[in-house]
């Protein structure tokens, strides 16, 4: 799980000794593909010319230090953080009404923002503002429905999650294809039943599940679900910040669990926390949507480029040999399948974030594609990093066996002996891999009661703003 991943960097895994990893072995072939992306590569990005300069998209070799670790300047990663944060403000902003008027062209504006659907007559603006802000209702295309349960399912904890399973043998190829599919197995089952809970849900005005269980079977029901929604919710927020604090902890050098790094992972999950309230406050699940898509899309072109800087590395490539040794197929890895399947698909319907997507797509047909298409893409996301553990642990066998390193860490180990630079497109993913997972986890906790806050009258966009600050207080601390 999240859970589990995120919060097992310990201080000897920072601290120990890296073993060397040779590249004289005889399988460092490359083919013209590999070559000609090499030289692209070369030419177009920036290497070392001085050692004032902070960022190296070189490759150093390891030969020449045994006890490499990472070494991101704490204000180079500051600045990823704010920046991508930022960035992510600035396109929420701009999905309100209140902001999208300023931009310069149409298609911007659509691009920006969301189809407002039609209400029914009698609504006062007050109810139609809360509807919008908190439901999005029949407002968003195929396309937006897949890139948004795509990036808000995968958070930060994705580094340590199907890496876990590539890197131990004994679990390997199907643990993998397990952690993989069961991590988009939920989309599957929301197109199964998504419709007719909607269809039932149509006059009730829903925000979330809960909604759905008060109309089919009462308040204690409704009371019931509330309840392992919020826990549920609440500890991936927690999960969320304890890994974007520990990734950053780890790339800028630091021991995660010692006492002098406290302040520094604090000031990371306090800056994410705050960004995301901010934005989601005002402008409400329309801003999660819209900005779904595009940290789907750089997450998407991140991976690429990490894929081919993993890859096209001489220290990383190993034999057909090296890697059977690594990849197997076991009974052990389908108990760890079949496992995840039944944990994550329980555990993810009751995550509120997914099915305010239902309610948000424009029609059924929209919300059936793009469930689909979000399925494949988390599908393919965890894939990459189960294989890419395949090839850290057939690299260096004898020192995951030995205790050296340590499966969950074994993206890590391929990403170190890449320069600063990639250190610092992988802070990228990671901040927004972080990012679309808290603002979707933050609106889908304050939807939960917001049907019975429209029912009597109160104002629940201001009830939610207030939630929000109160609910990440305390998950700030614990990830801390």
């Amino acid at each position: 799980s999240p859970i589990c991943s995120a919060t097992r960097i310990s201080a000897s895994s920072c601290d120990r000794p890296r073993a060397t990893i040779s590249g004289d072995s005889p399988n460092l072939r490359k083919g013209l593909l590999s070559r000609a992306i090499i030289c692209g590569l070369t030419y177009i990005l920036p290497k070392r010319s001085s050692r004032r300069c902070s960022l190296q998209f070189g490759t150093p070799s390891l030969k020449a230090e045994t006890n490499m670790t990472f070494s991101v300047a704490d204000g180079a990663a500051y600045a990823v953080l704010y920046a991508v944060l930022g960035v992510f403000t600035v396109l929420a902003l701009l999905s309100s009404d209140n902001f999208n008027k300023f931009l310069p062209s149409t298609f911007c504006r659509k691009c920006l923002s969301l189809h407002h659907s039609d209400h029914a007559d009698g609504e006062s603006d007050e109810v139609k503002e809360a509807d919008y802000f908190l439901a999005a209702r029949n407002s968003s295309g195929a396309f937006a429905i897949a890139m948004s349960f795509f990036a808000s399912g995968m958070g930060a904890w994705v580094v340590y999650g199907t890496t876990e399973m590539g890197a131990t043998p004994q679990l390997s190829w199907l643990g993998v294809l397990g952690y993989s599919g069961a991590s988009a197995f939920p989309a599957i089952i929301i197109c199964c039943i998504g419709p007719r809970v909607r269809t039932l849900t149509e006059h009730g005005k829903a925000f979330s599940t809960t909604d759905f269980s008060r109309m089919r079977y009462g308040r204690i029901m409704q009371l019931f679900v509330a309840i392992v929604s919020v826990f549920y919710m609440f500890i991936y927020i927690v999960a969320e910040m304890t890994s974007i604090s520990n990734v950053y902890g780890l790339l800028t050098g630091r021991d995660v669990f010692s006492t002098t790094t406290i302040s520094y992972t604090q000031s990371i999950a306090i800056s994410i926390a705050t960004f995301t309230i901010f934005y989601v406050t005002m402008a409400g699940l329309p801003a999660s949507i819209v900005t779904d898509k595009f940290q789907a899309m750089i997450m998407a072109i991140l991976v690429v480029l990490l894929t081919i800087a993993v890859s096209v590395y001489p220290e990383n490539h190993v034999s057909k040999d090296e890697f059977a040794l690594a990849s197997n197929w076991t009974a052990d890895g389908a108990t760890a399948a079949v496992t995840l399947f039944i944990a994550i698909a329980s555990a993810e319907m009751f995550n509120q974030a997914n099915w305010q997507r239902v309610w948000a797509a424009e029609s059924i047909p929209a919300m059936r594609k793009g469930f689909f298409l979000g399925a494949f893409l988390v599908f393919l996301l965890m894939m990459f990093f189960g294989i890419i553990a395949m090839i850290a642990y057939a690299n260096d066998p004898e020192a995951y066996n030995m205790g050296d390193k340590f499966a969950y860490l074994a993206f890590f180990d391929l990403l170190m002996p890449l320069g600063n630079g990639w250190h610092v497109i992988t802070l990228i993913l990671v901040t927004a891999l972080a990012a679309s997972s808290i603002d979707s986890l933050q609106n889908a906790l304050t939807c939960i009661f917001s049907n019975d806050l429209v029912r009597i009258g109160w104002n629940p966009v201001w009830i939610t703003r207030i939630l929000l600050v109160v609910i990440n207080i305390p998950a700030i601390i614990m990830s801390t």
